[in-house]
């Protein structure tokens, strides 16, 4: 492959990722879908409509990764998910903070950005003080304290961390086998669950949660297939075209958050080239305001006041520091990572849930004090 068919690949890598962000906004606009609220609707209201579609979302997901990874279209292994370093303090604590976070900030990544599209300045707020305390965790004075501590908790496992790996040499299976038994097995078990329960508009929970799978698994399908080069001509390595890791990857919005912000103030430096956590942010927003002025639903939103402000900035900095030292958020641990069927996924998932409703519990807490 010469480097004009590697550069034209790139192009149709990020202009793929790019469509399948813009779907993914105007679909989250649409049906209100977001992990968040699922959360609160459960704890607040023990209402499981947003929760069941976030359940459906999982399983497509896990279904449509473990097919392609147990037919050889995808490679399993070539994403950071799926590490021999079970960074499992990480996750727990990242997680906390970003639950917590996300609850102060009235949504997480995702539904951050889908906001803006809608009009919500708050959000763009929050995205900013987001993405600068990502790019701090990243590589700043956060991520000096993260490295030295909290990281410093984790296991080194014999083999990768997602439960093929883990399973496969007890049972005495090939990988690629059990990645397609367990991805049908357990996401056909979480689409039935999520399908059975009465109440609610099943249409409206199959759009959003079977749409949201479908997008997480073509977007693995992009970068792990349409984006893979078995050889790039100038290094002579397997390359995963427009990738921020170095390796494949689906939609996720905190660390992509700070990719953003740094493309967009070092636009002009020659170094600087589009990539994956670029377009997907743009993506999302692009897609969000387009179903929200087709729908008449755009409207323009500030801040209440110096509380309303505080409580917003609190949460993006905690999201933004809980977002890296998780290494993932809602989207990006709790639907993309849970498809690979990672451990650490699943802890840094639990971290987040755990986070939310500490969160919800102190807001009511606040609110009845006032009372």
């Amino acid at each position: 492959m010469s480097a004009i068919e590697v550069a034209a690949q790139t192009q149709q890598v990020l202009w793929s990722a790019f469509m399948l962000a813009s779907v993914f906004g105007a679909l989250a606009q649409i049906t209100h879908f977001c992990t968040m609220g699922a959360i609160a609707d459960v704890y607040s209201m023990g209402d499981w409509r947003r929760a069941r579609m976030w359940l459906l979302a999982v399983g497509v997901a896990m279904i449509g990764f473990g097919v392609m990874a147990g037919r050889g279209v995808i490679d399993p292994a070539a994403t950071f998910y799926s590490s021999p370093r079970l960074l499992w303090a990480s996750a727990l604590v990242g997680g906390l903070m970003f639950g917590a976070g996300m609850v102060l900030a009235s949504g997480c990544g995702s539904k951050t950005l889908v906001r803006i599209g809608g009009g919500n300045l708050k959000s763009l707020v929050v995205l900013i003080v987001m993405g600068v305390a990502a790019a701090a965790t990243l590589r700043g004075l956060t991520a000096v304290w993260r490295t030295n501590t909290i990281d410093l908790l984790m296991v080194e496992l014999v083999t990768r961390q997602d439960l093929p790996s883990l399973l496969a040499p007890a049972l005495g299976v090939a990988k690629t086998d059990l990645s397609l038994v367990l991805g049908l097995g357990l996401g056909l078990a979480l689409c039935t669950a999520s399908l059975l329960r009465s109440g609610g508009d099943k249409r409206e929970m199959a759009l959003a949660g079977a749409g949201v799978g479908v997008l997480v698994t073509a977007m693995w399908w992009v970068s792990g297939h349409l984006g893979f080069v078995p050889e790039h001509p100038e290094t002579l390595e397997a390359t995963y075209l427009a990738s921020n890791t170095r390796a494949m990857e689906a939609f996720s919005f905190v660390a992509p958050a700070a990719a953003l912000l740094n493309w967009l103030t070092w636009f002009s430096d020659s170094s600087q080239v589009l990539n994956l956590a670029v377009v997907l942010p743009l993506g999302v927003v692009l897609g969000s305001a387009a179903a929200a002025l087709a729908r008449g639903e755009f409207r323009w939103e500030g801040f209440a006041g110096p509380a309303d402000t505080a409580r917003h900035l609190g949460g993006a900095v905690l999201m933004g520091v809980g977002g890296v030292t998780a290494m993932g958020c809602t989207i990006g641990q709790g639907l993309s990572g849970l498809s690979t069927l990672s451990l650490g996924s699943a802890l840094a998932t639990a971290g987040i849930v755990a986070g939310a409703v500490v969160a919800l519990r102190w807001q009511m807490w606040q609110l009845e004090r006032q009372a």
